[in-house]
């Protein structure tokens, strides 16, 4: 065998490894957990082309799994436990598939704020967080169809990461809704890095929320981040993975520095920490 071939194999050998490392990469999904504020991997029929998967009125990101394409479903917190469907159209027609959550009990916190305005607005307030709310909701309901969804996230900070996702608030004695992201301790200044590529679809600063960055990762998932202290990222930015996008600070409602990480997902806010594995 002459080095001319030998070169020409080993290429070929080195370009099926890549291409099985980027299959085997794509195919990686979110942890399962079938309760309210988690995610279902519900198998779906369809042949060759992805079919389109809807669960309350959003579109749901698709994946194939070997020889099945599954859809990776987040679940509102506010969904009772029982039986919940999607429903999918192919090229066939459209159905509905079931599938079944259960119940999580999540922990009550107190909290106290300086700030009694952060707690009760005053009507300019609730003015100005109407109009942001609709901002938020926009920038969080964004699909932007891939080829092939990433739904693999990195730690966007290094800090103490807490477990208070889903938990019942109650500010100054005043039960509030319950908290929908995960806060990562850390000093003000520390860097945010975005955990994946996307783009910025919304950015400022929010009354509850202080200086705020979406960023639409595509397939209906959308991260945000809360309480900045810097914001080095601008409306319609793309971003890599790992790429600085802001400072932890301590705006908007907070007891002191940290990150209020959010992550939706077909606009169901779910636990951050089954796209980045344990606590």
């Amino acid at each position: 065998m002459t080095s001319t071939i030998q070169s020409r194999l080993l290429r070929f050998s080195a370009a099926l490894l890549l291409f099985a490392g980027f299959a085997a990469g794509a195919a990686v999904l979110p942890k399962e957990s079938r309760v309210p504020g988690g995610i279902a991997l519900v198998p779906v029929p369809g042949g060759e082309m992805a079919p389109t998967v809807i669960f309350n009125t959003h579109r749901v990101a698709v994946v194939r799994r070997d020889d099945q394409w599954v859809a990776v479903v987040g679940i509102p917190l506010a969904e009772k436990p029982g039986e919940l469907k999607v429903k999918v159209s192919t090229t066939q027609g459209t159905t509905e598939v079931p599938f079944r959550i259960t119940d999580k009990k999540y922990r009550t916190q107190y909290l106290t704020i300086k700030d009694q305005r952060k707690v009760e607005p005053n009507p300019d307030d609730l003015k100005r967080i109407g109009a942001e709310t609709k901002r938020s909701d926009a920038a969080l309901s964004k699909y932007t169809a891939l080829e092939t969804p990433s739904l693999q996230l990195l730690s966007p900070v290094e800090g103490v990461r807490s477990d208070s996702y889903g938990s019942r608030r109650v500010f100054n004695g005043q039960p509030r809704n319950p908290h929908s992201g995960m806060d990562i301790a850390a000093p003000k200044g520390t860097p945010i890095k975005s955990p994946a590529a996307g783009t910025v679809v919304e950015a400022g600063d929010f009354f509850f929320n202080g200086n705020t960055i979406y960023i639409d990762h595509g397939d209906g998932l959308v991260t945000m981040y809360c309480h900045l202290d810097t914001i080095k990222v601008k409306l319609g930015d793309r971003v890599d993975q790992g790429q600085l996008i802001g400072t932890v600070g301590a705006t908007g409602r907070v007891t002191g520095p940290h990150l209020h990480w959010g992550v939706a997902l077909n606009r169901a806010m779910v636990d951050p920490a089954l796209f980045i594995g344990s606590k």
